[in-house]
């Protein structure tokens, strides 16, 4: 279990971009979903010791992390939003690389352990290339082979599938799952569909701040009979979006095909009730937050006691 308590932290400025996160992360796939800026990257750094947070503690299985990186450091996955290769090597060399920086040792030699990463996340086929000629997901695929080397307890994955085409992004679903068993993965994304196929639990933060924890299920369930669906022409979406909660517009045929938030049953004219998708309760989500935000007058820092120096 990877216990989070009263995360803060506060950049120069001063900007909060944790403003006193509490989150408990279960064995298996876990998502981490909100938008960009919304503190994602620097809640990932703090789990992953490369940053110090103002406050708080994070604990894995009892351990505290942050009072001791070097023991996470040896049963930690990490593949950063940005992961730097150097494109000239070829992928086995890359990888060797990198599992020596790591300090990853093998009973057969790195040689034979860099040969079976390779396999395990299907680019046997492409070791001897120079990683420029590596496609995105291929370049994701090699991140998350020196990530899994070690056998590590945790493994962080920030903002993976960012940037992949609808192939790649379905080859590394795959890839993902097989990697949960076994361990602790925490997945952070903007992007819902990834939360939707992997995650069988996941957190919304927004704004430094948790909005919820919830399933996939549990967050369709709660808007449940209250998302409507019409088609309307292009002339008529400004006074939709005027006067009801539009989750989605999306432009076929020459006009909106239109999905509104209703939870009274108003919806427009010639809207009919669907079934909700995750897409629809995350942004459900985001925009009830925003007006809890508003209506509170939270300020853009966490109370004075929250942001006193660590010990």
């Amino acid at each position: 279990m990877l216990e989070v308590r009263g995360l803060v932290k506060v950049y120069p400025g001063p900007v909060a971009a944790l403003q006193g996160v509490d989150l408990d992360i279960p064995f298996g796939m876990f998502g981490l979903l909100g938008p960009n800026g919304a503190g994602k990257t620097t809640f990932m750094r703090v789990l992953a010791g490369l940053l110090e947070p103002t406050s708080g503690s994070v604990t894995l299985d009892g351990h505290d992390i942050i009072a001791d990186p070097q023991w996470l450091r040896a049963r930690l996955g990490f593949l950063p939003q940005e992961f730097g290769f150097y494109p000239q090597l070829s992928g086995q060399a890359m990888l060797m690389h990198l599992l020596r920086l790591k300090g990853v040792e093998a009973p057969g030699g790195l040689k034979a352990l860099c040969g079976e990463l390779l396999e395990r996340v299907h680019l046997s086929f492409a070791a001897r290339r120079s990683v420029k000629s590596y496609s995105g997901g291929m370049r994701q695929r090699l991140g998350i082979a020196q990530a899994i080397a070690g056998n590590p307890r945790l493994v962080i994955v920030d903002e993976p599938t960012a940037g992949l085409d609808p192939e790649e992004r379905l080859r590394f679903y795959h890839l993902l799952a097989e990697m949960a068993e076994g361990r602790t993965i925490v997945l952070s994304t903007h992007i819902v569909e990834d939360v939707a196929v992997l995650c069988p639990r996941f957190a919304v933060i927004r704004g430094g701040r948790l909005v919820t924890t919830t399933t996939p299920r549990e967050a369709r369930e709660a808007i449940a009979g209250s998302i409507f669906e019409g088609s309307v022409p292009a002339s008529d979406l400004a006074e939709i979006r005027r006067t009801h909660s539009v989750t989605q517009a999306v432009l076929v045929e020459g006009r909106h095909r239109v999905r509104v938030h209703a939870p009274s049953g108003a919806a427009p004219s010639g809207f009919e009730r669907v079934a909700p998708t995750l897409e629809d309760a995350y942004l459900v989500m985001m925009r009830d937050s925003a007006t809890a935000s508003s209506r509170n007058g939270r300020a853009a820092l966490p109370d004075a006691s929250l942001v006193g120096a660590r010990p």
